[in-house]
């Protein structure tokens, strides 16, 4: 059994609680093991380093240190926390070997607050990379008990899941298929369009509300144009602008969109056979009928 320390962030538990939902639900039905660091505080979202780098790795390298408290890999279903995270430990991990006078520093922070000090022991995967590179495509395509036939997916892989990091393992940052190749082992088409791996805009809402949403509609409408009957996300930030937003973003682009955007754990559970209210596919702004509808899933 696949055993994992749990890191669901703080989207995933508020405006995003289908996604936590989710993936309970499929790691359940994969016999994957999920044990959840209750004590785990924000990762920042990237927002700690404007005000001090030391504050982000400080707050992160306790998160990773939880985890190595247990022996065990930190997983996470959000790329932001992904990004950030797993972008703390590639500088810490760095530190241990360059700059250990600085991780030393970190460590006396983290020991005041009589936190297990941060050894670079674990490692941060978000829950993509543990289904592709750890569970395996082949027993996921063994697991499916509804194939989603004729399904038209596109995804939308966002920005810090693929580039936050020095290096992807499983995936190529500027042509990347583990997403697509997911929809294919579940039956579903993937499909291509230009923005799949540009930013959703999300960054910019609280600013520049106007260019954010026109960022999401360009999106949104490349998909459509594309064919999709729908978007899938790794990332709850990408799915609030792009779901939670989309009447907003329609008035601003003055275009109909009405494409539902799913959680990749959501889209993963429909094939394993999961009643979409396990998976709170009831709570999406844009109705996820039409997907439910396609595959004959009552």
């Amino acid at each position: 059994m696949l055993r994992y320390a749990y890191y669901p962030g703080c989207v995933a538990q508020g405006a995003c609680r289908e996604l936590y939902q989710s993936t309970a639900a499929i790691t359940e039905r994969l016999e994957i093991e999920l044990i959840e660091l209750k004590k785990a505080a924000c990762c920042g979202s990237g927002t700690y380093k404007e005000d001090s780098q030391l504050l982000e790795d400080t707050v992160n390298a306790r998160n990773i240190a939880l985890a190595e408290s247990l022996n065990l890999p930190l997983l996470t279903h959000c790329s932001t926390c992904q990004g950030v995270i797993g972008h703390v430990d590639d500088r810490l991990k760095e530190a241990k070997e360059r700059d250990p006078d600085y991780l030393e520093k970190v460590n006396s922070f983290l020991s005041k607050e009589n936190c297990s000090p941060y050894r670079g022991s674990s490692e941060v995967k978000h829950l993509l990379w543990a289904i592709v590179g750890d569970y395996g495509l082949d027993k996921l395509r063994e697991k499916v008990q509804h194939q989603l036939t004729d399904l038209n997916c596109a995804a939308f892989y966002g920005c810090y899941l693929l580039r936050a990091q020095k290096s992807l393992p499983y995936d190529d940052p500027f042509n990347p298929r583990s997403m697509e190749n997911v929809f294919s082992a579940l039956g579903a088409n993937p499909i291509y369009y230009r923005g799949r791996i540009q930013c959703c805009g999300w960054p910019l809402a609280s600013y520049a509300t106007e260019q954010s949403f026109k960022m999401a509609g360009n999106h949104i409408q490349e998909a459509k144009d594309a064919g999709a009957d729908c978007m899938v996300t790794p990332c709850p930030l990408c799915h609030l602008n792009l779901d939670s937003r989309q009447p907003e973003v329609e008035k601003v682009i003055g275009n109909s969109l009405g494409i539902p955007v799913l959680h990749l754990p959501q889209l993963i559970g429909l094939a394993l056979g999961i009643e979409p209210k396990k998976l709170g596919l009831d709570r999406h702004v844009v109705s996820t009928k039409p997907v439910l509808e396609k595959l004959r899933i009552t």
